[in-house]
């Protein structure tokens, strides 16, 4: 795949240390940077992240940044935004370091963005022929559940999957929102979105293919989850309805100078 911008690939990654290896190592070749967090993991993720990029035959494109202590994935990914945009990133990407984000997706996800035709992608693993039979069930109710609630509080109808890691953002739409406001635990894929339909970007949802191992569990507690991602759609909400009659945001006065080279 032959790019006409500078592409970055996040990696956040909590207690990997068994898949983060081969997790970079299965980052497509044509990926300019790749900036792997390490969110204060306990289990040597950030040893064998630079042990995998210390080969003789290890690309120099990878970088590992490791937080002290966990500050969650929010957090980690925002670090990552702000290390690519200092490396001259045009658009950034994320796949998480569990390897449950498919590889061969990401020219697809990268697309809308690099064409000008998005602001922001974001996997949409329902969409995928199949793909909801793949869900472990909690996870699929959960799912549709807060996609619902996301649609609602930011108004960006088509949207599906909201919980979905895999995405791709115009550096653009990045330095619109701020990374640094991004909410730093689970809830924030929702909190992302409600701060570009605020900045006036476009979302595109792009299919693509759930993998999750065998024995896979989540770790996360239902309460810790619903509790947090509701005050910020609730927020987020009433944010909404309180910029009805504004102004064109920012980033929609930039896409009117420049068109799709945004």
């Amino acid at each position: 795949m032959s790019l006409p911008v500078r592409l970055a690939v996040v990696v956040p990654a909590f207690n990997e240390a068994d898949r983060i290896a081969s997790t970079i190592r299965s980052i497509p070749g044509f990926v300019d940077h790749v900036i792997v967090v390490d969110d204060g993991s306990q289990d040597g993720t950030a040893t064998n992240a630079r042990e995998a990029i210390a080969s003789p035959d290890a690309p120099s494109r990878v970088e590992v940044v490791v937080h002290p202590r966990n500050r969650g994935v929010g957090a980690a990914i925002a670090t990552g935004y702000a290390r690519a945009l200092a490396r001259g990133a045009d658009v950034i990407a994320v796949m998480a370091g569990d390897g449950q984000m498919d590889p061969d997706d990401l020219p697809n996800l990268l697309r809308p963005v690099i064409e000008g035709a998005a602001d922001y992608a974001k996997g949409n693993r329902l969409a995928w022929p199949g793909g909801w039979r793949e869900f472990p069930l909690v996870r699929l109710g959960g799912s549709l559940a807060l996609s619902w609630l996301t649609r609602l509080a930011t108004g960006y109808r088509g949207l599906s999957d909201s919980q979905c890691g895999y995405t791709a953002a115009s550096r653009a739409a990045l330095e619109a929102v701020g990374p640094g406001r991004m909410y730093p635990r689970y809830g924030y894929p929702n909190h992302l979105l409600a701060l570009l339909a605020d900045a006036g970007a476009r979302v595109a949802d792009i299919p693509v293919r759930p993998v999750y191992g065998a024995g896979w569990r989540s770790g996360l507690h239902p309460v810790r989850v619903v509790v947090p991602v509701s005050r910020i759609l609730v927020r987020a909400f009433r944010e909404r309805l309180a910029r009805r009659g504004r102004p064109a945001p920012p980033l929609l006065e930039q896409r009117g100078r420049c068109g799709s080279a945004c």
